[in-house]
């Protein structure tokens, strides 16, 4: 199949421009010149608003790829266990390095960060297929296969538990759920909080998700109940539903478990929030990495259509709802609610400016509610079961539960489902850690804790998390994972304002420099003031939240840093001049001495 017979099918709709440009790298290899003309003359749109779209996401190329393109995973997970020697062993076995293509054009090796699988690592996509657990024989073995002309569906040796197993999504892939709770892995029964939702008021629902203190759960905690309020006052010829499934947080993977296991539970969520806010359609805005899930969850919504519990007259109430998935292409900053919507509007995913806000003018233009899949799939349950019922777990400010992703230095990575209110101490046992060092509380983007904070609690009134808990052991460089993660956000910055690109570059370089020892106390002073001044001056939660790797270890491990500052010195310049030269005459052949008295 070519361009040309995939584009009259999606009826010149500018809004399916990333789910067209994939389709054509997937039949075609990559997204061709001639390609990039015919998409923009059928959608009506410049070469540059194509390119600019394509040359945004990570999973797109306007360059030829080989027939397998391997995506390895370089998030912190994947470096401590092992990371390294399976590059080692991808580039020997294919006979090129990442960011190229062999000589044979079969295979292509490139980067990418956390892909959802940190309990699993080290982790890669090749051809969209995850592969998990990877180690140099296993390597060696998907080369092979590679080499032999073998499907990479077929290259998966056994499935994971659940529905990993289900003959649509036949993945790898463990869920790992360590520990239930009464909601998100509670007693279900389809269609219960629905049938409750359609029996009262609208505005009743949205009175019952306020009364619960139903805090969103992808980590801002803004009162879900009062979103739906918003959004069902604003004035439109359309609402809209959208489920936010982009967990592109590294450390983060429980919506990944949450889709698999408890879909209907979600989608069922969606369908309450569109009664509520006086929507007919919703999207799933799923990321790229997930794609594995996508055949197996339109199953799940087709059947939901056959049972009754979405399409025309749901459940003989009058109330019509669908919900259709959008696929992401792969960008962290799409997890922010306005860059979300642009990239559901076949865009660049850059974040619009507040206000107006989505619930305003959100997708389309036309108010919209924009909800963590953990989040909806707690509001289902709080229909059944009452907002009392709710508020008597957790804490009075954070009510119910929390579905925690905890990986690292542990006995029991996987999943969590816990009260708010429990400390970092009773988290690190539950998990089977030992000999802690440091624990990083949501992500790059949240808090690293030294031990003198594991008595502090997870609750939106302390440690507020989307769910992202990575463990680091004393064996761990702190500093390693503090590059790690400025190196993952300048990467993932879209580079729309200046304090973002540049900032966390610079950042980066004033790290680098103490990190060496070349730093002074004065450079301590100001990678702090240049940390505060990239949060308070960037325009979105990604520049916000970028600095603090940085601010939260020099909070919390200061001695570190002391430790590493020449306290001879009130000024050393950031360009080493000597140390150039030698790196100048290692890379020529010349003796460094003979250079100096050159010079």
């Amino acid at each position: 199949m070519d361009y040309k017979k995939i584009l009259p099918k999606y009826r010149k709709d500018r809004t399916r421009l990333i789910e067209i440009l994939k389709e054509i790298q997937s039949a075609e290899g990559f997204i061709s010149d001639k390609a990039i003309q015919a998409v923009a003359e059928n959608l009506g749109l410049s070469r540059a608003e194509v390119e600019g779209v394509i040359s945004f996401y990570h999973f797109l190329s306007d360059r030829p790829l080989g027939k397998y393109v391997v995506h390895l995973n370089n998030s912190i997970t994947a470096e401590m266990a092992g990371r390294e020697k399976v590059a080692q062993a991808l580039e020997q076995e294919t006979g090129c390095r990442f960011g190229e293509t062999s000589a044979d054009g079969l295979v292509t090796l490139l980067e990418t960060s956390c892909i959802g699988m940190n309990d699993q690592e080290p982790a890669a996509l090749i051809n969209g297929v995850v592969f998990t657990c990877l180690a140099p024989e296993k390597v060696k073995r998907l080369v092979s296969a590679m080499k032999a002309g073998q499907a990479v569906q077929d290259m998966v040796e056994e499935t994971g538990d659940g529905a990993n197993s289900h003959e649509l999504v036949r993945a790898m892939v463990r869920n790992n759920i360590r520990q239930t709770g009464p909601v998100v892995f509670g007693d279900y029964s389809a269609g219960q909080a629905l049938t409750r939702a359609l029996s009262l008021t609208p505005e009743a629902v949205i009175d019952e998700v306020k009364k619960a203190n139903l805090l969103g759960r992808g980590g801002a905690g803004f009162p879900t109940g009062l979103k739906w309020e918003f959004c069902r006052k604003e004035k439109g010829e359309q609402h809209f539903v959208i489920c936010n499934a982009d967990e592109g947080e590294p450390g983060t993977f429980k919506d990944r478990v949450i889709l698999t296991e408890r879909p209907q539970m979600v989608f069922e969520g969606m369908a309450i929030a569109g009664y509520a806010v006086g929507a007919k359609l919703g999207f799933l805005y799923l990321r790229h990495e997930y794609t594995y899930l996508r055949r197996y969850l339109e199953l799940v919504l087709q059947k939901m259509r056959e049972q009754g519990w979405l399409g025309q007259n749901i459940a003989g109430r009058g109330f019509d709802f669908d919900i259709e998935i959008k696929m992401g292409a792969g960008a962290y900053i799409c997890g922010e609610e306005s860059a979300l919507i642009e990239s559901a509007e076949g865009k660049r995913g850059e974040p619009r400016d507040r206000p107006p806000f989505p619930v305003q003018k959100g997708y389309l233009n036309l108010p919209s509610t924009v909800n963590n899949v953990e989040t909806l799939a707690t509001a289902t349950q709080i229909l059944v079961r009452g907002s009392g019922w709710f508020r008597s777990m957790g804490t009075p400010v954070s009510a119910g539960t929390k579905v925690l992703s905890v990986s690292g230095d542990c006995d029991r990575p996987g999943i969590y489902e816990v009260e708010y209110g429990l400390t970092i101490k009773e988290l690190l046992d539950l998990a089977g850690a030992k000999d802690t060092l440091a624990v990083q509380v949501g992500g790059p983007s949240g808090n690293c804790i030294s031990e003198a904070g594991f008595g502090r609690r997870i609750c939106f009134s302390d440690l507020a998390t989307g769910g992202s808990i990575i463990i680091f052991n004393k064996s761990r460089d702190l500093l390693a994972v503090v590059r790690n993660f400025l190196e993952f956000f300048i990467e993932e910055s879209c580079g729309w304002c200046l304090p973002c690109r540049a900032g966390n570059v610079l950042l980066k370089k004033k790290f680098e420099k103490i990190a060496s020892g070349r730093g002074t106390a004065q450079d301590l002073k100001e990678i702090e003031a240049w940390g505060k001044i990239i949060k308070s001056m960037s325009r979105c939660g990604l520049g916000q939240t970028s600095p603090n790797p940085v601010l939260t270890t020099l909070a919390n491990f200061r001695e570190l840093y002391k430790s590493l500052v020449n306290k001879e010195a009130d000024f050393i310049p950031e360009f080493d001049l000597n140390r150039a030269v030698a790196e100048a005459c290692e890379i020529t052949g010349r003796k460094f001495q003979e250079e100096n008295d050159h010079a």
